[in-house]
C-alpha cells in the first residue's frame, strides 16, 4: 500500500511538474483525478491481501528477535543487528531533510490554485461576455465580479506559491544530486548545473540551510563551497585555522627576515659611520696638534670633545644615526677642510693681511661650528629629556592624588 501511495505521489509530482514547466494547466485537474481514481482502485484491491501479509511479516520478525535474544551471549545485540540491516545510504537522513510536507504543500497549493484559477477564470470570462452581450454591466454582475476577482487573484497567488515551493524543492534535489555522494561541493558547479548565477545559488542555499533542509549544512567563509556535514565542516575549519596559522608564521618569518636584513644594513651603516667619524676625529686631532696658537687649539679640542660625545650618544641610541646625517655629509668634512686650510695658513712664513683675515674668518667659523655641534648634541638628548619630564609629571600627579604633596601654584 505504501508503494501505491508513493507511486501516486510520484505520478502527481510528474503531472504538476510538467504543467509548471510547460505553463499549460488546462488538463491538470483531469489528469490528477484520473491518476487518483486509478490508484485508489488498486489500493482497494491490495487491501484484501494486506492483512495476511502483515501477519506473516510480524511473525517472521518476532522469530528473528527471539532467536537473537537466545544467542545474545557472544553475539551482536538486536539493535546492532537491525542497524547492520539498514540501507547503505541511511546517513542521508542525518544530512538531508526529506521535505515531504513541502512537496505535499506545494502540490496542494498548485493543484488547488490551478483548479480555482480555471473555475474562477471561466466564471469571470462568462460574466464579462454576458456584459458585452447586454451592452452594460448589470449590478448583479458587478457584485459577482467584485467577489470573484479577489478570489481569482488569491488562487493565482496560491498557484505561484505552490509552483515556487516545487521549483525550490526541485533545485534542492538538484543540489543533493550535484554533491555526487560527497559531503561538499563547489557552489560554482551547482550554479553551472542549474544554470543559475553563483550569487543566486548562494542565496538559495543559505535559505535552505536556514529552513533546515540541509540538516548539517554550512557555507564556507567565502561562500564558495557547500558543506553538508558537521564533521566535514569541522575539518574545513581546522584546515582554515592551519592555513591562517601558516600564513601568520610565514608573515612572521618574513618580518623576522626583513628585520634581520634591516638590522644587518643598519649595523653595516653604523659601522661605516663610526669608522668615518673616528677618521674625522683623528684628522681634527691631528690638525689641532699642528696648530700652536692656544686659543685655536682650545677651540679644536672643544670641537673634538663635542664630536666624540655625539658619537657616544649614537652608540647609546642607534636610532639617532639619522640625526647626524648632516654632520657626516657636510659639517665634519667642512671642519676638517677648514682646519687643514688654517694649518696651511699658519705654516706660511709671511703672515700678510689676506692670511690674517682668512685665519680670523676660519676662527670665527670654528666658533659657529662648535655652537652647531653643541646644539646637535643637545638635540640628541631631547627625547630623553622629554621622557624624564613626562615621568616627573606623572610622578607629581600620583603624589598629589595620594595626598602626599600639594600642587605648586605660581606667585
Amino acid at each position: 500500500m505504501n508503494q501505491d501511495w508513493e507511486r501516486i505521489g510520484k505520478d502527481i509530482w510528474n503531472i504538476v511538474e510538467d504543467a509548471v514547466n510547460s505553463q499549460n494547466f488546462s488538463q491538470l485537474n483531469k489528469s490528477i483525478a484520473n491518476t487518483v481514481n486509478e490508484a485508489v482502485g488498486s489500493v482497494q484491491r491490495g487491501m484484501r491481501t494486506a492483512g495476511e501479509a502483515v501477519n506473516k511479516t510480524a511473525q517472521k520478525k518476532r522469530e528473528i528477535i527471539y532467536s537473537n535474544l537466545k544467542n545474545s551471549l557472544g553475539q551482536k545485540t538486536v539493535k546492532e543487528q537491525e542497524e547492520k540491516e539498514l540501507p547503505a545510504d541511511w546517513t542521508r537522513k542525518d544530512l538531508f531533510k526529506k521535505n515531504t510536507s513541502v512537496k505535499a504543500g506545494g502540490l496542494v497549493l498548485t493543484v488547488c490554485g490551478c483548479v480555482l484559477n480555471t473555475g474562477l477564470g471561466l466564471a469571470v470570462v462568462c460574466l464579462l461576455l454576458v456584459s458585452v452581450f447586454l451592452g452594460q454591466i448589470p449590478i448583479g454582475i458587478r457584485i459577482a465580479l467584485s467577489i470573484l476577482l479577489p478570489f481569482l487573484a488569491l488562487s493565482a497567488v496560491m498557484t505561484w506559491k505552490g509552483s515556487s515551493m516545487l521549483s525550490s524543492l526541485k533545485r534542492y534535489r538538484s543540489y543533493i544530486s550535484g554533491l555526487q555522494g560527497r559531503t561538499y561541493c563547489n557552489v560554482k558547479e551547482l550554479a553551472s548545473q542549474n544554470r543559475k548565477s553563483i550569487s543566486y545559488v548562494v542565496k538559495d542555499i543559505r535559505k535552505m540551510i536556514d529552513k533546515g533542509w540541509f540538516l548539517q549544512g554550512h557555507l564556507d567563509r567565502d561562500n564558495t563551497c557547500l558543506i553538508v556535514s558537521h564533521k566535514t565542516y569541522r575539518e574545513y575549519e581546522s584546515l582554515q585555522r592551519q592555513r591562517i596559522e601558516q600564513q601568520k608564521q610565514e608573515e612572521a618569518a618574513f618580518m623576522e627576515h626583513s628585520r634581520k636584513e634591516n638590522e644587518s644594513e643598519e649595523k653595516e651603516r653604523f659601522q661605516k659611520v663610526t669608522k668615518e667619524g673616528e677618521e674625522y676625529i683623528r684628522k681634527i686631532k691631528e690638525c689641532g696638534s699642528a696648530i700652536s696658537a692656544k686659543e685655536i687649539s682650545d677651540k679644536v679640542s672643544h670641537m673634538e670633545l663635542l664630536i666624540q660625545k655625539i658619537f657616544e650618544r649614537v652608540h647609546e641610541d642607534p636610532d639617532s644615526l639619522e640625526d647626524i646625517s648632516k654632520l657626516m655629509e657636510y659639517y665634519l668634512p667642512t671642519t676638517v677642510k677648514l682646519l687643514e686650510a688654517y694649518k696651511k695658513l699658519c705654516s706660511q712664513p709671511v703672515q700678510g693681511d689676506n692670511i690674517r683675515s682668512s685665519r680670523l674668518e676660519i676662527e670665527q667659523t670654528l666658533d659657529t661650528l662648535n655652537d652647531a655641534f653643541e646644539k646637535l648634541l643637545d638635540s640628541l638628548f631631547e627625547d630623553t629629556a622629554w621622557d624624564i619630564s613626562s615621568d616627573i609629571s606623572v610622578l607629581q600627579t600620583m603624589l598629589v592624588q595620594e595626598g602626599l604633596v600639594q600642587w605648586k601654584t605660581g606667585d
